[in-house]
């Protein structure tokens, strides 16, 4: 039955994937689950320290590599660690700023950092005032970006101006996020923004003239802190009166509670226990 069960079309058998309920039951579809070696540093140093005849083959995880793009590899992996040593710097000269050892950031955030780029069609979303990210903040501890060929990005100051963000040619743009306005009480806040199409008009024009893409691409990385880490003021913000505002959470659980909010968890479907 199970043989027949598993020769069933891939089609049927994601009709019983069960996301919501981290795939404890039902259909676990393949490259979801990476070994712990993988994410484990410290398990990755036995690993390497163990005889070779002994030493089990270090996991580097599924990639994603689309047919037809030979230097996807290359240039993902290139421009990925280029955007993770920029995320990493500024992490510690935060944390210098803030009077904090230099790594007070870096050591909560090992092995947790998601490359996504974003793309969005603007042909036929391309008119004036068109919202293709409302106004939100990244739960994140920082989210580190390229510059796109289309402007758009909307930002707001901390005292409630909105600003117009341009990037100059051969620079990043980072933002902060949710999880580091909770280790400093607010002292980083994070940002707000929200991406719109009313800056892009004559870069479309211009673009089709050209006979270039008219994907709006946004190479986006974000750096989260570790889902088993506690997020909590940290060092002197711990005294702040503000501190109450900013209870000791675990950064997973502080995720999953965000994720509720925006839509992005996944529904709940009532199913019967088999």
């Amino acid at each position: 039955m199970m043989e027949r069960y598993f020769e069933s079309p891939t089609e049927f058998k994601l009709q019983q994937e069960r996301s919501h309920l981290h795939y404890q039951v039902g259909v676990t579809p393949e490259g979801v689950e990476v070994p712990r070696s993988l994410v484990d540093e410290e398990m990755q140093q036995k690993l390497i320290a163990m005889p070779e005849e002994n030493r089990p083959l270090l996991p580097k995880g599924p990639d994603f590599i689309p047919e037809g793009f030979p230097e996807w590899k290359d240039a993902m992996d290139c421009w990925g660690y280029k955007m993770i040593s920029a995320v990493e710097a500024v992490a510690e000269m935060a944390a210098i700023g803030f009077s904090l050892p230099k790594d007070a950031f870096t050591s909560l955030m090992k092995q947790v950092l998601d490359v996504s780029p974003t793309g969005s069609d603007l042909r036929p979303y391309g008119q004036e005032g068109t919202v293709f990210a409302g106004y939100h903040y990244d739960l994140n501890f920082l989210t580190i970006h390229g510059r796109s060929r289309f402007p758009g990005l909307n930002i707001w100051l901390r005292n409630g101006q909105k600003v117009q963000v341009n990037v100059p040619v051969g620079c990043l743009l980072i933002q902060t996020g949710k999880q580091i306005e909770w280790l400093t009480v607010g002292d980083c806040i994070a940002g707000m923004h929200k991406v719109v199409t009313n800056r892009t008009i004559e870069a479309i024009k211009s673009a089709s003239e050209q006979n270039r893409s008219l994907w709006r691409v946004s190479s986006t990385l974000f750096a989260h802190i570790a889902s088993d880490a506690v997020l909590k003021p940290l060092g002197h913000f711990a005294d702040s009166p503000l501190a109450s505002k900013y209870p000791p959470m675990c950064a997973g659980e502080f995720v999953e509670k965000e994720l509720s909010v925006i839509n992005l968890k996944g529904k709940k479907e009532n199913h019967d226990n088999l």
